[in-house]
């Protein structure tokens, strides 16, 4: 028989145990989580702490430094500030009669190139010129140089350039040694051009009663690299320069020289008479001087309405050549990264017409007059006022023009960075070799318009109006 009442019991009693089990899991969930919460807010306050201490002690190391070295900040914040814009032409243009003067003993130098060192430039459009010409790839740097009477530009030679140059006063004894060990010794005057070719030894001796002044262009728009021969003596140990040079009293000889206070690289001691007794200065044979020498100013002449043009360069057609100036143009073809050297005359009101080289970047240098010069390139046009002493730099593709605007002949001395024949496109050339109706549809103009431009039977490279 079947106890209901029994079975009711036993439901409640179990009912009743699992309630109390269940009050028990609740309490210790509860137990749990204050816990883990308590945990929580220990680290937080843990966290809060360490960093307000890392704040505090940047803030102290901050101030500290800032109160040691306070100039250091200030020329952070107003170097930026202050430094004032530099007129985009240059890029193109460097005053060189401002630029900074290098005295030696025997003359001085002056230089339009690229510095390694920012603190070399004296101002800050030297840099742009600088900069523009080493971004430019230009392969040209151009100094100047003034040799005193009897002056000496000491025996050297460069690592990484191609030299030519232009005698423009002055006469001048040259002399080359070539990796043959072969000596080449010649004379120089005025409108002359001289070549020497990267890593070969050379010296410059003034023979005249006047200045002698050049023109030098080297084949490199990195920071010149240069090695004078007395330099190079006294850098060599004694015992090695004696047994190089095996003098008579040995070791004891080469103590007997020297070195002076002031650079040598222009060289003309005081009691020069006293050293020099009997010199020469003799001329070696033809095929040897042609190859560094050039007689430009003797060359042909190429004549225009406005001006005229002379070429020291390689010419693929050397039939109008004289025997010595093929010698010159054959051996400057020969040599990586030479150059091409011109004389440009302009008379007065003539334009040297806008044009550009296929083929090299161009330099120029101001000998005389003064002129308004245009550069045309990707970002316009810009355009600037040039005179004597004054360098400009072209590069390759810019279309350019120089217009004579002094009453004297503007004369410039140019140098082109190839050693191959120039190449070179005047603005009436391309006009003219340009379809009519290829023009009348670019300008919006009657195809008929375009014969109003004429066709002349001599060159008008540089023209008068």
């Amino acid at each position: 028989m079947d106890n209901s009442a029994f079975e009711m019991h036993e439901g409640t009693r179990q009912h009743v145990s699992f309630v109390g089990k269940m009050n028990t899991i609740s309490r210790m969930e509860e137990k749990r989580q204050r816990s883990l919460m308590s945990v929580f807010l220990v680290c937080l306050l843990a966290c809060t702490i360490t960093t307000a201490v890392g704040v505090l002690i940047l803030s102290l190391v901050y101030i500290n430094n800032t109160q040691l070295h306070p100039e250091p900040e200030l020329q952070a914040t107003t170097i930026p500030i202050l430094q004032k814009a530099v007129d985009p032409k240059f890029r193109f243009l460097n005053h060189l009669p401002k630029s900074k003067v290098f005295e030696f003993p025997g003359g001085t130098i002056q230089w339009a190139r690229y510095r390694n060192n920012i603190k070399d430039y004296l101002s800050t459009e030297e840099e742009a010129f600088g900069r523009s010409l080493n971004s430019q790839r230009s392969q040209m740097t151009l100094g100047t140089l003034r040799i005193k009477s009897n002056g000496l530009r000491a025996p050297h030679w460069h690592f990484n350039a191609n030299e030519h140059g232009y005698l423009v006063q002055g006469t001048a004894w040259i002399g080359v040694v070539d990796d043959g060990h072969v000596v080449t010794t010649y004379n120089v005057t005025a409108g002359q051009v001289i070549f020497f070719p990267k890593n070969t030894l050379h010296w410059i001796k003034n023979v005249g009663n006047e200045d002698c002044f050049f023109l030098l262009f080297f084949s490199t728009h990195d920071e010149l690299q240069t090695l004078d021969v007395d330099d190079v003596f006294f850098s060599t140990p004694e015992d090695i320069a004696s047994r190089s040079l095996k003098p008579e009293g040995g070791i004891n000889f080469i103590r007997t020289f020297h070195e002076q206070k002031e650079d040598q690289g222009v060289n003309l001691p005081h009691n020069l008479a006293e050293l020099v007794t009997n010199a020469s200065y003799t001329q070696s044979p033809d095929n040897l001087v042609w190859r560094y020498f050039y007689d430009l100013k003797g060359s042909k002449e190429y004549r225009f309405p406005g001006g005229i043009i002379q070429l020291a360069q390689y010419w693929k057609n050397g039939s109008e050549l004289s025997k010595n100036e093929k010698i010159f143009s054959t051996f400057l073809n020969q040599h990586q990264n030479a150059l091409a050297l011109s004389t440009l005359r302009i008379y007065n009101n003539g334009l040297r017409q806008p044009h550009f080289h296929f083929n090299a970047n161009e330099m120029g240098y101001v000998i005389s007059g003064c002129a308004k010069v245009g550069i045309i390139n990707t970002q316009g046009t810009t355009e600037f006022d040039i005179h004597v002493g004054d360098v400009i730099f072209f590069p390759i593709g810019n279309q350019h023009y120089i217009k004579s605007a002094c009453d004297e002949d503007l004369l410039f001395i140019l140098a082109f960075s190839t050693g191959d024949q120039l190449q070179t496109l005047d603005m009436d050339d391309y006009l003219q070799a340009t379809a009519d109706h290829i023009l009348a549809q670019l300008f919006f103009k009657k195809q008929s318009e375009f014969k109003k431009i004429p066709k002349f039977k001599e060159d008008q490279a540089i023209n008068l109006p």
